[in-house]
């Protein structure tokens, strides 16, 4: 077996062994990120075009945005720049290893204006603007990549602080399962809204008199 080889194997098992601990991991939850109002859902920039479901991730944060909606708990931000959190989701492809398209802007989208059970749902990303936080527009040439390690969705939540690109800094809370992102129930919303119920109730309990 050739050196490159085993390298490519490594780093598959490596990536498998991270996905699937963070499935057992209960994630811890930072009690600062009870003091947000706003969010503003992000697919993954390094995520790569499937060309069996070419619409994967759009559907996923279109489904995570309704689902946050339907909570009620946060309001979506127009733009990145503005959140206070900003949540990137990634559509797993159910398997270890798989070839996607890279390079399309998958982030880019039209203004949206949807009524919903829950109010108006308002959105829109084109290009990067001036001073924002938000990262750099994707390379839009295609271009042939392998993705690994991403066989179960992801739900990340990074704080933005206003220093610096958030996606920069470690996350404040994860969620990777399988079918994480599935709707109409999407799980990782759910798990999300648990960690902040918990972190709620304790907090009487950590206030010193």
């Amino acid at each position: 077996m050739g050196t490159a080889v085993r390298a490519v194997l490594s780093l598959v098992v490596m990536c498998a062994s991270l996905a699937q601990g963070s499935k057992e991991k209960k994630p811890a939850f930072p009690a600062y990120l009870l003091r947000a109002e706003t969010v503003f859902v992000l697919i993954d920039p390094e995520a790569g075009t499937s060309a069996g479901a070419p619409l994967a991730n759009q559907k996923a944060r279109d489904d995570v945005e309704k689902a946050l909606m339907k909570w009620g708990r946060f309001r979506l931000a127009v733009t990145q720049g503005v959140a206070d959190l900003v949540i990137v989701v990634h559509k797993g492809s159910g398997k270890v290893v798989q070839p996607t398209i890279g390079g399309l802007p998958t982030n880019d989208r039209p203004v949206i204006v949807q009524p919903t059970d829950s109010g108006i749902r308002l959105g829109g990303q084109k290009g990067h603007p001036p001073g924002s936080t938000d990262p750099a527009p994707q390379d839009t040439r295609p271009t042939p990549q392998i993705e690994a390690g991403m066989a179960d969705d992801m739900f990340v939540v990074y704080y933005q602080s206003g220093v610096g690109n958030p996606l920069e800094s470690p996350p404040a809370w994860r969620y990777v399962n399988k079918d994480a992102l599935k709707s109409p129930n999407v799980p990782a919303v759910a798990e999300f809204r648990k960690a902040i119920e918990e972190a709620e109730k304790q907090q009487p309990q950590n206030k010193k008199p």
